[in-house]
């Protein structure tokens, strides 16, 4: 007698499997609901994301960063570019659910659209300042006094200058870039002891030469 255990039988794909699969539905015909398929718009309950869980996937996105850098320097330029990537999505996901008809053509319209309605979205309150500086005028200021990225991140004292709100400003610039405001983002600490930060948005010659057209 042959006591040689039996493999379980895999039921091989028919061509109706396959092609409901690359339809998105199951098998039944119904739809299956994937996230190509999910509502752009605003869930219902609002979409909040678990602080315990973003502080948790951030540390983990800095700690990654970190061991592959050098500097503290290097390590705020990622942080940069991770953000940078998250803000132009943001951008467009936003522009949906707010059913924007019109884009901001003018620097103050659209920093103010950022500080407010993008600062809403993300953080569910808006930005803390805004403001122009006095001695340049491509030169502009967010002020963030509790950056949800510095809640639950402990700098060690060899890296005292590391801002972690390097996220934000990437995020700001993938917003700014992709309706057509580049600019260069920066995060910055006051180094008052607190975790109090301004964000300095340097337009490119570009955006500040269209703007004196309109003006």
């Amino acid at each position: 007698m042959d006591t040689t255990p039996r493999q379980p039988r895999v039921k091989a794909p028919t061509a109706v499997s396959a092609v409901c699969a690359m339809a998105g539905l199951a098998p039944g015909g119904a739809k299956r609901s994937t996230i190509l398929t999910q509502s752009l718009a605003r869930p219902a309950g609002g979409g909040e994301v678990s602080l315990s869980a973003f502080a948790l996937l951030f540390s983990e996105l800095v700690q990654y960063a970190q061991n592959r850098v050098s500097s503290v320097s290097d390590l705020e330029r990622r942080l940069e570019d991770s953000g940078y990537s998250v803000g132009q999505r943001v951008g467009e996901l936003i522009g949906v659910r707010e059913r924007l008809t019109k884009r901001e053509t003018r620097v103050v319209n659209m920093l103010q659209y950022v500080s407010n309605t993008i600062w809403k979205h993300l953080f569910n309150k808006v930005a803390d300042n805004l403001e122009r500086s006095t001695e340049n005028a491509d030169q502009y200021m967010i002020h963030e006094n509790t950056p949800i990225t510095n809640a639950f991140v402990s700098v060690p004292s060899d890296m005292g200058e590391l801002n972690c709100a390097s996220f934000i400003a990437g995020i700001i610039a993938g917003v700014l870039d992709s309706a057509k405001f580049y600019a260069r983002v920066t995060a910055h600490s006051l180094g008052d002891g607190t975790e109090r930060t301004v964000f300095l948005i340097k337009f490119s010659p570009e955006v500040m030469a269209r703007e004196r057209r309109l003006s």
